[in-house]
């Protein structure tokens, strides 16, 4: 069965732990529900190691990110902005896709 959200590994351990509740994507990844159940896999082989229920999908930009986001997040702000960029460097419109790993 495929899974319908991936996450590098680095982020698993966090993800399991309930430490990491918000994800940032961008328009891709917007149309999630909430009250959804995901199937969550690794990005590099898609092997399956979650659920997660999504709670929200907000939208918002880079500048908006803010230390809240990167407590949900597991990281500090800085980390967080570096990764976002690194990870999505020409888009400003993404959305904070809030979870619970069941």
């Amino acid at each position: 069965m495929a899974n319908d959200m991936t996450f590098y590994r680095r982020f698993a351990a966090d993800i399991l732990a309930g430490k990491k509740t918000i994800t940032i994507r961008d328009r891709s990844e917007s149309h999630f529900r909430p009250g959804e159940r995901l199937r969550v896999g690794y990005d590099d082989d898609d092997s399956y190691f979650c659920t997660i229920e999504i709670n929200s999908v907000t939208p918002i930009t880079q500048d908006a990110l803010t230390v809240e986001h990167a407590r949900q997040e597991n990281m500090t702000l800085d980390e967080l902005k570096a990764v976002i960029r690194d990870i999505y460097p020409d888009t400003d419109a993404l959305y904070v896709v809030a979870f619970r790993c069941l």
